[in-house]
């Protein structure tokens, strides 16, 4: 246990240094250590949205409290997500062929199945890509965070190559 030393310094019956102003009462141990979610923050609300130390920031950490700019990234990703999904049915009633093997599985199990695998898998990538918004990736030099906006290009190319392929199929 470290202890401050301000003021007069004695020392009390079992030999512990006692200062006149105050007494240090640290525990030693070092809270950032863990890693884990607690379910209580995510419940109702922490207080960290980054981390204040260079060693904070090379390492994976979790936070209790996300900037708005990603909650709007996030829901744009997921409008658009859906709103693929209902324009891919609507192109595929209309002749299309869906080009990805497995969507095109789902594709053929139902309409319905094809909307929920669709949005659970783009509901799942993006809760992993805000979990990990902070961890920075050594082999293209970015951190996790900068994918979210990625994302949310692709899917605006995506819609807008849908948008083309509507007009071509009405006209």
């Amino acid at each position: 246990m470290r202890r401050e030393q301000r003021g007069e310094v004695s020392i009390d019956n079992k030999g512990n240094i006692q200062t006149g102003w105050c007494e240090e009462r640290r525990s030693g141990g070092d809270r950032r250590r863990q890693g884990r979610i607690h379910l209580r923050f995510m419940l109702f609300g922490g207080r960290r949205v980054r981390g204040r130390r260079y060693e904070d920031r090379q390492r994976m950490m979790y936070f209790d409290r996300y900037q708005p700019s990603h909650f709007s990234i996030i829901v744009l990703i997921l409008l658009f997500s859906v709103m693929d999904a209902l324009l891919t049915l609507y192109v595929v009633h209309h002749g299309a062929v869906e080009l990805n093997p497995i969507m095109d599985f789902y594709l053929g199990v139902g309409p319905y199945t094809f909307l929920f695998v669709k949005y659970g898998l783009t509901s799942a990538g993006v809760i992993i890509l805000l979990l990990l918004k902070n961890v920075y990736m050594q082999t293209i030099r970015v951190h996790a965070g900068i994918l979210l906006y990625f994302v949310l290009a692709a899917f605006l190319v995506v819609f807008s190559w849908q948008i083309y392929l509507i007009r071509k199929v009405i006209a």
